[in-house]
């Protein structure tokens, strides 16, 4: 395809007033722009023709796999001396040039078509190509907090993992007895082989590894609701990430899932530090949806996809009674197997509503809604508890390092 340049377009617009001042001059003299105009666009089509042509292998992009939310992602043409331009879905956003783009959100970007175009010798036009492009960036979250924060938990388990063990139950193993020394449990005591050699003694556990940690992610529409100015699954991801590191670090075994409607992502079962990439990769796929969370296709999906029993750390948001009795019962049916920990965002912009003092009656409506529904989440929780299984609730800013600090505390808890 040929496409006029700005210089020949410019060219071609002088051919108006051109014509109009012969036109006043000789009335027979505006004819003279026509003629203007004519040879402008002759001219326009034999630049465009003797332009380098543009070959398939020419319609090629360089992309990275992957980034980091916040980053600025640079796109590169196959071929340096031609222009290009593209066309990309969300997150990626254009930014200051044509190949430039900021990575906005987490998710996967595609890149939907590609255009080159090269200038002919006169630069009167463009030859230009378009070609459908079928490539994809993922938008990782950012890792810098989570390395930090991370870093910081795991070191700080370390520190306390000499004397305090892991809680007795299933994987647990008696390792020895030992004095009793001030600042361990008063449980550990063990008083029948204290009262036969008349001394204080405290049994100590070998510290468990490889543990089996589920970090499952709810992408349904409650979800992807803000609080506190951030989307509720943003933050779920990155205090996974962060304890997920800190699991990692410690030797357990780690895998990252997410459902709304459906199981939407699997990492499967990874450990190691190099296996925190794979969950770094699978943390992308956890789209916004805007769909109601099933949980007792995507709950009884992870039970079947798991080998042994593990600790599932849950992350979700009820809105209705009907959805809480349903998560209520998947619940229930999966805690018979695995342990189970709920991990919740206080809501505290219905706190805000609450507590603020009404200046009509429009704002003691809205408090009173907002109370019901305070009202009933606290049932659902106490309801959860009461089943047996664990629930986490924090304010948004502060979840992921409460989230860490409990699985380090569970996981060496005597």
């Amino acid at each position: 395809m040929i496409v006029p340049t700005q210089r020949a377009v410019a060219l071609a617009l002088a051919a108006a007033p051109l014509a109009l001042l012969l036109g006043a001059l000789r009335p027979e003299g505006w004819l003279l722009g026509v003629a203007w105009a004519l040879g402008i666009a002759v001219l326009v089509l034999l630049d465009g023709l003797l332009a380098r042509r543009i070959v398939r292998a020419d319609l090629a992009l360089a992309a990275p796999a992957t980034a980091e939310v916040g980053d600025r992602v640079t796109l590169t043409g196959a071929t340096p001396g031609l222009a290009y331009a593209v066309e990309a879905t969300p997150p990626l956003d254009p930014a200051d040039a044509p190949l430039a783009f900021t990575a906005a959100r987490r998710g996967t970007a595609r890149i939907v078509r590609l255009w080159a175009r090269v200038a002919g010798p006169l630069g009167l036009a463009w030859r230009q190509r378009s070609a459908a492009q079928d490539g994809e960036v993922r938008i990782l979250p950012d890792l810098r907090p989570v390395r930090e924060q991370g870093m910081r938990q795991f070191l700080r388990s370390r520190q306390f993992g000499a004397r305090i063990r892991p809680e007795s139950g299933d994987g647990t193993e008696f390792q020895s007895l030992t004095d009793f020394q001030p600042g361990m449990e008063r449980r550990a005591i063990d008083w029948k082989s204290s009262a036969r050699h008349l001394s204080l003694l405290a049994r100590e556990y070998r510290t468990e590894r490889d543990n089996s940690v589920v970090f499952a992610v709810d992408c349904g529409r409650a979800m992807s609701d803000p609080v506190d100015g951030l989307p509720r699954i943003d933050r779920a991801v990155s205090a996974a990430l962060l304890a997920a590191f800190v699991a990692l670090k410690s030797g357990d075994t780690v895998r990252l899932f997410g459902f709304a409607g459906r199981p939407v992502a699997d990492s499967g079962s990874v450990n190691g530090a190099r296996g925190f990439a794979t969950l770094h990769r699978t943390a992308a796929e956890l789209d916004y949806g805007n769909r109601e969370s099933n949980y007792t296709l995507s709950l009884v999906s992870l039970d079947q996809r798991l080998q042994r029993r593990s600790l599932v750390i849950l992350f979700t948001e009820f809105t209705d009674p009907t959805s809480a009795e349903l998560m209520l019962a998947a619940a229930a049916r999966m805690h018979k197997r695995h342990r189970l920990l709920f991990v919740l965002f206080h809501d505290v912009e219905l706190d805000r509503v609450v507590d603020a003092r009404p200046q009509s009656a429009d704002d003691i409506v809205r408090a009173n809604v907002a109370h019901a529904l305070l009202r009933e989440r606290r049932i659902v929780i106490e309801r959860l508890k009461r089943l047996g299984i664990d629930v986490l609730e924090a304010n948004p800013d502060d979840l992921a390092l409460a989230l860490a600090e409990r699985y380090v505390r569970d996981r060496e808890r005597p």
